[in-house]
């Protein structure tokens, strides 16, 4: 996610997001019959799980790639891990028959890479920016582009000032 001046903030509890990955599954369950996963690391490791328990999948496979090397700014994307031959090996070869899973698509660089790689398979974010729209099947929320989103593994419970400062609690 590109990190605006001032983000508009969209924090997201862990109740939250399983109920969205469960709402995703719901939509994918009458997409077709699909063979196997294959998650974007690391934000699809999460939704991955959820959906494969929803859809009785056992085949999950990861696709590594590197985006964000400070946490607030994308950089230059790097795969550090490729599709697995067992996965290019399912269908036709160029993804049918597997669903790609991330936790959000933001500008789309990163799908477009997987894209290419497997331009048959059904992508799936939970949360989409309209940007990366384009390049998604299916997601459950769309946020506006200059959107901060805090997943919970991101997060910690701590005091929060009041948004009108010098309120006294």
């Amino acid at each position: 996610m590109s990190q605006p001046a001032t983000p508009k903030a969209f924090p997201v509890s862990w109740d939250q997001f399983h109920r969205d990955c469960r709402a995703m599954a719901w939509r994918l369950a009458d997409k077709g019959k699909f063979e196997a996963i294959v998650c974007i690391t690391r934000g699809g490791l999460v939704p991955a799980a959820i959906v494969a328990r929803e859809l009785g999948l056992r085949l999950i496979e990861t696709i590594c790639i590197a985006s964000y090397h400070d946490y607030k700014s994308q950089g230059e994307l790097q795969t550090l891990k490729g599709v697995a031959p067992s996965i290019q090996a399912i269908g036709d070869g160029r993804g049918k028959g597997i669903l790609v899973i991330d936790d959000l698509t933001d500008t789309g660089k990163t799908a477009k890479v997987v894209r290419d790689l497997l331009p048959n398979a059904h992508f799936a974010t939970v949360y989409a920016k309209p940007m990366g729209v384009p390049l998604i099947d299916t997601f459950v929320t769309e946020v506006s582009q200059d959107t901060w989103i805090y997943f919970p593994w991101d997060l910690e419970l701590k005091y929060s000032e009041p948004i009108a400062k010098g309120t006294k609690g």
